[in-house]
């Protein structure tokens, strides 16, 4: 048995017109515009309206901040090995100085400390990668806590959707779709935006971290191959 057979047959005995319960049914099913059904969701729909306007804000800065860490100059590690085989240790610097990603500023770092023992050389550059690390992670987290509490607000407006809609039922003499309809669009509403920004931000979040993942990687990479030129015999 349907929903709306069940609301007709409440009308019988409620002694409600069926073609009163027909109207309002056809009233609630029909196609509604996006912005109305935006402000079905009552005042809910202000903070997760804000959530998800910062969250694609988020998302495109780091992006591209991130794109532009992975962007990596050909042949960079050969050509700085190259100098520093000569001896060309500030051709070497500004080659770094102008190539534009983490891992160049971890090797210019290092560069810099080429004469003091090995265990410095390590320290300022991994104290380098932290700063790149925190630089590229900035603000990511603000998408994880969407992730969590775009849902939990959502569901805070279902809550107060359906009790308006217990409210209205309590000092109704009779029941009327027209009456209990928003109360009850608020509670839906308000939890489809609530889970589709919390959804969006989770796989957001996962995404740039998997890039930052790749950054690091170049960085790693990088690092090593630069330590290892500093311990082969003779340098």
């Amino acid at each position: 048995m349907s929903f709306f057979t069940v609301l007709l047959q409440t009308g019988d005995l409620t002694g409600t017109d069926n073609q009163q319960v027909a109207e309002g049914v056809n009233e609630l099913t029909k196609e509604i515009p996006l912005w109305d059904l935006v402000l079905m969701g009552g005042w809910t729909m202000i903070p997760l309206g804000i959530l998800s306007v910062m969250t694609v804000y988020i998302f495109v800065e780091r992006f591209l901040m991130i794109q532009k860490a992975l962007k990596d100059e050909r042949n960079f590690m050969i050509k700085v090995k190259e100098y520093l085989v000569d001896g060309k240790i500030d051709a070497a610097r500004a080659l770094c100085s102008q190539t534009n990603n983490p891992a160049a500023r971890m090797v210019e770092k290092g560069i810099s400390r080429i004469g003091k023992p090995m265990k410095d050389i390590v320290s300022s550059i991994e104290n380098v990668g932290k700063l790149e690390i925190y630089q590229l992670e900035k603000r990511l987290g603000f998408l994880a806590t969407v992730a969590g509490a775009a849902p939990m607000i959502g569901f805070l407006g279902t809550t107060l959707g359906m009790v308006d809609t217990f409210h209205v039922l309590k000092f109704s003499a009779k029941i009327e779709l027209s009456a209990i309809s928003g109360g009850i669009m608020e509670a839906m509403v308000t939890t489809i935006a609530g889970l589709i920004i919390g959804i969006i931000a989770f796989m957001a979040y996962n995404f740039m971290i998997s890039k930052v993942d790749k950054v690091v990687h170049n960085m790693e990479g990088a690092s090593i191959e630069f330590l290892d030129l500093l311990n082969e015999p003779g340098k």
